[in-house]
């Protein structure tokens, strides 16, 4: 028996990740921002179980814009839906994700508008970061968020621009796509959490 060796096949080249790794970085954001916003909920939660003669929000502070709320949920909802079209649309060509891309940056832009339209109201209404503990939850959570939605709108607008210029990559638009449904997601569970 001669001198024999076992071959093991060599890899071809670098293989693929399975999640690229700007995708799993923002995902790993992602959470860490819910882990954020789930501690914000809670303590939002027990101020308003604790509530002096369980009444919340306090006597005297004006009311939350339940219904124009709600319609700008639908509006950040729709955002996200066409951002996910854009995603479907950009095998196809930078002309139809083009379009799907400008809806979601304009919807977003719409949500965080109307936003601002509330707090000036609210504002000069009485509610306040300090006229109570209701108006600080309020303005840190719905604040923060809004923070958040304005990043995210950024971060689409500068896809936008990428496309535009043919230097877009798919993992780059799935991390904006990750960052931007985090922000849509999230917004309905605080809607009901400080709204309703």
């Amino acid at each position: 028996m001669g001198n024999r060796t076992l071959a093991f096949p060599r890899p071809a080249g670098p293989r693929e990740p399975l999640i690229p790794s700007g995708v799993l970085g923002m995902l790993l954001f992602v959470f860490s921002e819910v882990m954020l916003f789930a501690g914000l909920v809670s303590a939002h939660g027990i101020a308003a179980a604790s509530a002096r003669g369980g009444v919340w929000p306090p006597p005297g502070q004006p009311r939350l814009p339940v219904e124009l709320t709600a319609f700008n949920t639908v509006l950040l909802l729709l955002s996200g839906l066409a951002l996910f079209v854009a995603g479907r649309a950009f095998s196809r060509g930078a002309g139809p994700a083009r379009r799907w891309l400008t809806a979601a940056a304009v919807l977003g832009s719409c949500f965080v508008g109307v936003q601002g339209f509330e707090w000036v109201r609210l504002v000069k209404e009485g509610l306040t970061l300090t006229s109570s503990t209701h108006g600080g939850f309020f303005y840190v959570i719905v604040g923060l968020h809004a923070l958040h939605a304005v990043a995210a709108i950024a971060s689409v607008v500068w896809a936008l621009f990428r496309l535009s210029a043919g230097k877009l990559e798919l993992a780059q638009l799935q991390v904006v796509q990750v960052f931007w449904y985090f922000v849509v997601g999230i917004w309905p569970l605080l809607y009901w959490q400080v709204y309703l």
